[in-house]
């Protein structure tokens, strides 16, 4: 049933994006995209149109949200009866995920907090308007590392260690799966916007209220969501400065730091904001963001009770047809590396605080990138993600009897995202630029 379940759900999101516009017809969509591919502002979109559709060209995407109508039965997600929020009870798991707290108090996940890659994927496109693309490589990944590959159902622990459940249980495991509060440095990393740094805070999965103060602080009022993520890059760059100041253990990987640090600024305006007539692409406003991170009281007196995020009554998603993509988020990436560089390569401290030294990506990668590079068309996505699937072998042998067919289904997952992009080949990384920095050894928390 859930595999049907999926697979509808993905035929639904490949024709939502013409039957949310009604008065955008296929044709005119077609029309709208040829015309933009021509015009040289789609770079890549040419090469994806056999495998992705037409979310991929960053300024076509801007235009659809212009022409998005707001629809409040297809957009409304449910609070009540079966996702009526429940708090979580002794030995479920909750973690350094909101969203996915969120999901579990509310029933889109199991309450125990672990489910399976399907489950995830239709969760977090069913509540939160996530794209598949985008839903499918995050449940794999997070699978692979922090849970279990090779089970019969494989999933993972939305929060800390558990052996208790059927689809972390398997005799072809060498050791315990950590979860997501156990995944630094491989899924979960430092400079979080609400999370602190593990070696500073010892854990980095519990809300630090200061933290949360100046996220607060710095969100807009009465302002659309994309707007209001725009305006947090101040933000995002004082807490980046605070772990270089502050950790002399931080350590900034490609995957955990170049992509996932960044979705703690980028996801809550993308998926949390509350979205209506006025603001058709969503507002973020501040009850809603304090919901969400399980945060009462007023501002300068916040009280955070782990575990108890919640959807808020009379919220709703994205609209249908805007799901958000792997292009959408890398763009969100993008639009703040580009101004401010040490955010789209790897690099730390070295030992002490202020010595931080970033990984030249031509070292990294043997000549394939260099950092001018990582800016240029869909090659930051490209050396990612080729990067991920060279280093995963290595990284998850002390987790797997069967490395291969543990690493697979992340490989094949790739091998699509990447599917005519005509990307650069990384034949080769280099780990060894890595030795410099103490944090890339530090022990996984919780």
């Amino acid at each position: 049933m859930k595999s049907l379940q999926l697979a509808l759900g993905i035929a639904a999101i490949s024709v939502s994006i013409v039957t949310a516009l009604p008065h955008l017809d296929a044709a005119a969509l077609d029309a709208l995209r040829s015309k933009l591919v021509g015009e040289g502002k789609c770079p890549y979109a040419a090469h994806r149109a056999a495998t992705r559709n037409e979310k991929e060209c960053p300024h076509l995407r801007e235009e659809l949200k212009k022409r998005a109508v707001f629809d409040p039965v297809a957009q409304k997600v449910s609070t009540t009866g079966t996702h009526a929020w429940v708090a979580p009870k002794s030995g479920d798991q909750r973690g350094p995920c909101p969203g996915l707290n969120a999901l579990a108090n509310h029933g889109y996940l199991p309450h125990n907090g672990v489910a399976d890659i399907p489950t995830i994927i239709q969760a977090v496109n069913t509540a939160y308007g996530m794209a598949v693309d985008l839903g499918s490589f995050l449940a794999t990944y997070g699978t692979l590392f922090d849970g279990n590959a090779l089970s019969p159902h494989p999933g993972y622990s939305i929060g800390g260690p558990t052996v208790l459940e059927a689809i972390l249980g398997s005799t072809t495991l060498l050791g315990v799966p950590t979860g997501l509060s156990g995944s630094h440095n491989n899924y979960e990393g430092d400079t979080s916007p609400t999370r602190g740094d593990l070696f500073l805070k010892g854990n980095d999965y519990l809300l630090q209220i200061d933290q949360f103060q100046q996220y607060y602080n710095a969100l807009l009022d009465n302002t659309p969501a994309p707007q209001q993520y725009s305006a947090l890059f101040p933000f995002r760059q004082a807490r980046f400065n605070d772990s270089i100041s502050k950790n002399p253990y931080f350590f900034f990987p490609q995957f955990a730091g170049v992509l996932v640090s960044p979705a703690g600024y980028a996801f809550p305006p993308a998926m949390m904001a509350n979205h209506s007539a006025d603001y058709p692409q969503g507002y973020l406003d501040k009850q809603t963001f304090k919901s969400f991170f399980a945060v009462t009281g007023n501002s300068g007196a916040f009280k955070y009770t782990p575990g108890y995020e919640r959807i808020p009554d009379n919220w709703y998603k994205r609209p249908v047809g805007d799901e958000y993509t792997i292009p959408g988020f890398v763009s969100d990436v993008m639009q703040y590396g580009n101004k401010d560089s040490r955010l789209l390569s790897p690099g730390g401290n070295t030992g002490t605080p202020n010595s931080f030294v970033g990984v030249d990506p031509s070292n990294l990668s043997k000549g394939v990138y260099n950092a001018a590079s990582l800016t240029q068309g869909n090659n930051l996505e490209c050396f990612t993600f080729q990067l991920v699937q060279s280093e995963a072998p290595g990284l998850v042998t002390s987790l797997y009897k069967d490395v291969t067919a543990a690493v697979a289904p992340l490989a094949a997952n790739i091998n699509k995202n990447l599917a005519g992009l005509n990307c650069p080949k990384l034949v080769s990384v280099d780990q060894s630029q890595y030795n410099k920095y103490p944090g890339y050894k530090q022990a996984k928390g919780p």
